[in-house]
């Protein structure tokens, strides 16, 4: 077997290899303020990464994407970048706050990464701090501005849209990526974790809404493109840069759904909305160093990958793991 095809036969094409659960912000729909992070030993090795990258490449996966947390707070993330970059990936790509990359953006060019997204919610510099915490706005337009020169192509804005949070910033944040010359998607809040600092039944917003905001200054045209993930790509007339919409309550992606996710302590989840994991750090290390190990368990996962998942808007709660441990 050298495809992975669950029992809706849907081809797993893409997996989310999140590398570290810590991060330098604290993104209010992401994490609670106070975070208790895991113990190294239950974190998987830059060495148990790329074995795990390597496994699902040989199983027919053509992207890899590094998540966090933050991963470049991850020592040894350049490494880890450098290895997996070997492997003939059709898409290999990093998600990012993007407060890192003046140091790091052109090592990760030079070792392999082709893409970056970098979450961006707000263009004001106080509303960015209150959203992320500890965020410093400046740091991450650097940032996207140094993985520009380092020589990324398609660099991806992500904006979590919350009501009365940041939803008067849409036409500005649209504006920002035609002007930076970057693509941007709009992402729905998902119920992920017990979050203090918001109702979510009060601040979600839909794709839908923040569409019929863009379209009252700039009309988009649908288009067919695709980066293996869950965004809709639509077009302006005047722009090369895209506009996507992830859009998990409102417009339900789950019948085509290509990817697969790990987490850093090394749960193969089957889908973002459910508990529904297989442990591949046990088998990581009641076999170290066996492939076909570790690629018989992620084959035998495959009949746990549900149908879809149940998100409501409502702020109940779905799944207690938060963000941080499977980055989106």
């Amino acid at each position: 077997m050298t495809t992975l095809i669950d029992d809706f036969n849907r081809r797993v094409r893409y997996v989310r290899i999140s590398v570290t659960d810590r991060c330098d912000f604290r993104c209010v729909y992401c994490m609670s303020e106070e975070m208790t992070f895991l113990p190294r030993a239950q974190v998987l090795t830059l060495e148990e990464l790329s074995m795990v990258a390597r496994a699902f490449v040989e199983l027919g996966v053509e992207k890899v994407r590094l998540t966090g947390g933050e991963p470049l707070v991850r020592r040894g993330i350049e490494q880890l970048v450098s290895e997996i970059g070997t492997l003939g990936l059709k898409d290999f790509a990093m998600t990012t706050n993007g407060a890192g990359l003046v140091k790091h953006a052109r090592t990760l060019r030079d070792g392999g990464l082709q893409r970056l997204n970098v979450s961006l919610d707000s263009l004001d510099a106080d509303k960015f701090r209150q959203l992320t915490r500890t965020g410093d706005l400046h740091k991450v337009i650097d940032g996207i501005r140094a993985a520009r020169e380092a020589g990324f192509e398609r660099i991806k804005l992500n904006a979590v849209i919350l009501k009365g949070r940041n939803d008067d910033e849409v036409l500005d944040l649209v504006e920002f990526a035609r002007r930076e010359a970057l693509d941007i998607s709009f992402i729905e809040e998902m119920p992920l974790g017990d979050v203090s600092d918001h109702s979510r039944a009060e601040t979600f917003c839909s794709s839908d809404e923040v569409q019929a905001l863009i379209e009252a200054r700039y009309p988009l045209v649908p288009t067919t493109e695709s980066t293996l993930g869950p965004s809709r790509y639509f077009r302006m007339a005047d722009s090369d840069s895209r506009v996507g919409f992830i859009s998990p309550h409102s417009h339900n992606f789950c019948s085509t759904c290509n990817r697969v996710r790990v987490t850093v302590e090394g749960r193969l989840l089957l889908c973002l909305g459910n508990e529904h994991s297989v442990d591949l750090r046990a088998v990581l290390r009641r076999h170290p160093g066996d492939m076909e190990a570790l690629k018989t368990a992620i084959i035998e996962a495959m009949p746990l990958k549900p149908e879809r998942h149940h998100f409501t808007t409502d702020g109940d709660v779905q799944v207690v793991r938060f963000m941080n441990m499977t980055g989106g």
